[in-house]
């Protein structure tokens, strides 16, 4: 059984290479899947690096345009629909305007696509700072409207390195199953054992030599001083350093400023902007990381290549959802289709609202509650086992 998935804000592929690694087997043998069908973004780069990597044999299937000029008249039917709504007003790096921002408002699209399709379920991504965002309101308006677009949404604050990711990034992910269905999602439960540290990320295996994206950033030689005296897991205001190397700085004490890698713990946030001193630091060399060291870190395939120029394809990998991290959700997704139990726990953030299973009812579906694997044959999805 096979899921086709559209996507906005689709970035350079983080969440579609999660969703079509992602498969799971039922006990009968059917294989559930999720394929791509079509994904929009503003930024010609960000495009052409999907189109390379999930779907170059279908290129006109990523629509590079703003998504407030995307009819969903015009786009192929879906099974399920994500879309990681930009993040920049919710941000705590930011100024967190929330809804009063410009991007903000921008998660409407995805109501208007999934009121317009009925996909069987969504995933929508944003920053953890959401959740406080206009005191809580702007996250409460989100999960109002999608309740109202017809889905029992389960809104979780993910910490994606007790998912395998050896990177500190917490991320809300949203999902939704339409209410007409029996099936019921719940948060996948954390791994369990150690944490995957940056130092077996980078080096287990070693980056080959002809792996893209390997240009090392050129240092000042004052940077380079500065990085000698800072340790593993230190930054530029907590290590012990000549007062002629300490930055000027004197309201501004940020814990990522030249921040070391603690080579024993995952990654600190990997971002994909900000001046000196952003970069993200090696814990033994003086250097920045190289894009492709950041994409390790993200868990992208070393094959993994991104167009644009170099700081086009920091943007793309900061900005980007760990592919592995957000596989884990979408098999979690297709196992609670598939009727295969799995280890949850309870969301950690609770809507303010009672979500019940809703009732939709257009002329063509059913009163009753039947699951979506009951009702593959009025849904058209039959029994097609795609291979990947």
């Amino acid at each position: 059984m096979n899921f086709k998935l559209g996507e906005l804000f689709c970035g350079p592929g983080g969440i579609g290479l999660g969703a079509k690694n992602a498969c799971v087997l039922a006990e009968d043998g059917t294989r559930f899947t999720i394929s791509h069908a079509w994904a929009n973004d503003y930024d010609k780069d960000t495009c052409e690096t999907y189109r390379h990597n999930i779907c170059p044999d279908e290129p006109n299937t990523v629509i590079c345009r703003d998504v407030q000029k995307l009819e969903p008249e015009a786009l192929s039917e879906i099974d399920g629909l994500a879309f990681g709504f930009p993040c920049n007003d919710f941000s705590i790096v930011g100024e967190q305007k929330g809804m009063d921002g410009v991007y903000g408002p921008l998660y409407s699209y995805g109501i208007k696509m999934l009121r317009h399709f009925q996909p069987a379920f969504f995933l929508a991504e944003n920053v953890g700072g959401l959740n406080s965002a206009n005191d809580g309101k702007s996250l409460n308006l989100i999960l109002d409207e999608m309740h109202n677009a017809g889905y029992n949404v389960i809104p979780n604050l993910y910490k994606f390195e007790q998912y395998g990711v050896p990177q500190s990034r917490h991320r809300i992910i949203i999902v939704g199953t339409r209410g007409d269905l029996k099936e019921q999602f719940s948060v996948p439960a954390p791994f369990v054992g150690p944490r995957k540290t940056c130092l077996q990320a980078l080096t287990v295996p070693p980056i080959p030599p002809d792996a893209p994206h390997q240009e090392r950033t050129q240092q000042s030689a004052q940077v380079v001083e500065r990085l000698k005296h800072i340790k593993p897991g230190e930054n530029a205001f907590t290590a012990s350093m000549p007062d002629e190397l300490r930055l000027n700085v004197k309201s501004v004490t940020m814990s990522q400023i030249y921040r070391r890698l603690d080579p024993n713990k995952p990654a600190y946030t990997i971002t994909g902007s900000g001046g000196g001193g952003t970069h993200v630091y090696h814990w033994e060399e003086n250097r920045a990381l190289t894009n492709r060291e950041r994409a390790r870190l993200q868990t992208f395939p070393d094959g993994y290549f991104f167009y644009g120029s170099k700081e086009s394809i920091r943007k793309q990998i900061g900005m980007a959802v760990p592919p592995a991290g957000i596989q884990v959700i979408f098999e979690a997704i297709l196992k609670t289709f598939a009727g295969i139990n799995y280890c949850s726990v309870a969301p950690n953030i609770i809507p303010r609202h009672i979500i019940n299973p809703i009732e939709i009812s257009p002329p063509s579906r059913k009163q009753t509650q039947l699951t979506l694997w009951e009702r593959r044959k009025e849904y058209n999805f039959g029994t097609n086992q795609e291979s990947r």
